[in-house]
């Protein structure tokens, strides 16, 4: 049988502030990293197997996927399915706001379950990610988008400070305080040691234990998330490469598609009109 032609289609909304994304025909497997947004998804057709903060599932057609700020994630096609996948993409300051004009309290949410199997909160997921996709009138957009956060708050989640979560010591903190900050900087093991008592072992693996990635791939993933503000600004892409600590444009442009599935212009794109889509991926080939 034929595999599916790839597609990558991501809108960014401007009445809303938040972007959504639907992946179709895609084997790509995505390496373990985080985001510093709220993730609202679901499997639309395929099978995939997801690792997040210590726990695995195998997720099919139906399926919601939630993912708070920082929740370290990965995943992988099972039997070589592809997959089908919408999600929006909801920035911290965004949400806080929708959440204390539904709820008249101001809190921070936490996605208490990172997957729901076979959750009805798909069919509005797909209700708001259609109204994005024709820029339909602004209040049939600000609607469905408040109909899916209330579902998702009265049945997914809990306020912030109510949660046990464990955080990682503070040496480990410094260290990413420090990456954080130098970024665009050729950061080594032996920087990080010297702000520790640690050893290069103990380090590696403390560091991955409580951080849920490696130092390595902590440093890549916040150079990332620094480079798509740069490209939200129309800064070229040869010139965010440098800016965001990447030895060149090729690197720069393997590491942001492995991350995003997009390259750096596609993602750029997205911003230059409400919506423009991102054309078909066997279309942009020579997009770096």
């Amino acid at each position: 049988m034929q595999r599916e032609q790839e597609q990558r289609h991501v809108y960014y909304d401007h009445d809303l502030g938040i972007e959504a994304y639907n992946l179709s025909g895609i084997v790509q497997k995505f390496p373990n990293h985080f985001h510093d947004y709220y993730v609202i998804g679901f499997v639309e057709g395929g099978k995939r197997h997801l690792w997040c903060k210590g726990q695995e599932y195998d997720l099919t057609e139906g399926d919601l996927i939630l993912f708070n700020p920082r929740d370290n994630h990965y995943c992988a096609p099972i039997n070589g399915d592809i997959l089908d996948y919408r999600a929006v993409n909801i920035n911290s300051d965004i949400m806080l706001r929708a959440v204390k004009e539904i709820t008249g309290k101001e809190f921070t949410p936490h996605f208490t379950k990172n997957v729901i199997y076979q959750s009805d909160i798909t069919q509005s997921l797909g209700d708001l990610y259609n109204a994005i996709l024709i820029n339909a009138p602004k209040l049939k957009k600000e609607e469905a988008f408040f109909f899916l956060l209330r579902q998702v708050l009265q049945e997914c989640v809990m306020p912030f400070d109510e949660v046990e979560l464990s955080e990682p010591n503070q040496q480990i903190k410094a260290l990413c305080t420090y990456m954080e900050a130098h970024f665009s900087e050729n950061i080594t093991l032996d920087d990080l040691l010297s702000m520790t008592s640690f050893g290069k072992s103990y380090l590696l693996r403390s560091f991955t234990k409580q951080v849920g990635v490696s130092p390595y791939r902590y440093l890549q993933t916040v150079r990332i998330d620094r480079a798509k503000k740069f490209l939200e600004q129309g800064i070229a892409p040869i010139d965010v490469a440098s800016m965001s600590g990447f030895t060149d444009q090729s690197h720069f442009s393997n590491f942001f598609k492995d991350f995003i599935g997009l390259t750096p212009k596609q993602y750029q794109r997205i911003f230059t009109d409400a919506p423009s889509p991102v054309a078909p991926a066997e279309e942009w080939r020579n997009d770096n």
